[in-house]
This record gives C-alpha cells, structure tokens and sequence, in this order.
C-alpha cells in the first residue's frame, strides 16, 4: 500500500494523472496535462501516451470542465472529495478538483 501511494505521489510530480484511454478498463498514470490561458479561459490539454489528445475548458458555473472542442461532449462523474472523472468517448481520466455545493 505504501509503495503504491509513494509510486502515485512520484507520478503526480511528474505531472502524469490517472486515464484509460481507447475503452481500455484499467486505469494508469500515463496521460499528461497542459494548461494554457486562452480568451476562454483556462484550457486543460490531456495527452495520451499514443499522442491523442483532447482538450477541456474549465468552467466557473460550478460544472468543473466540458470539451473544449470536437464533437463529443464530457462527462463529469465526482468520485471523490477531491476528484473527477472526465469521459470523453472511450477515454477516461482522472482530474483533481474542489467538489462543493453549487448555488440554486
């Protein structure tokens, strides 16, 4: 259990986050994220180990992220006090985040 904590916490300052990418069903720190300030707002790029990507805007309605672009829409699932998952087609990823109550 420590290993793998220590393992997750090495991958993390590497900048990697958990993601399955092409329908696969197990989860791995492979994917990378780049940010970039566009008129927009803030832009989040995850790239797949392949060289896919797709890219999300994050949002200030309380949604967290949605696609940025293409045709297919994100799907935001919380999974814990402070991460989301984002599915996009047959990717999945796992994103930090700061879960709270959205105002009615």
């Amino acid at each position: 259990m420590q290993a793998e904590a220590a393992a997750n916490a090495q991958a993390a300052d590497d900048g990697r986050i958990l993601c399955a990418t092409g329908g696969a069903s197990t989860m791995t720190r492979t994917c990378t994220v780049d940010r970039e300030t566009s008129p927009r707002g803030l832009v989040l790029t995850l790239h797949h180990a392949d060289g896919g990507f797709h890219r999300l805007l994050v949002t200030t309605d309380g949604r967290g992220v949605m696609a940025a672009d293409g045709a297919q829409d994100a799907t935001i699932t919380v999974v814990g006090r402070d991460e989301i998952e984002v599915k996009i087609g047959n990717d999945r990823y796992r994103l930090p985040a700061t879960v709270g109550k959205r105002s009615a």
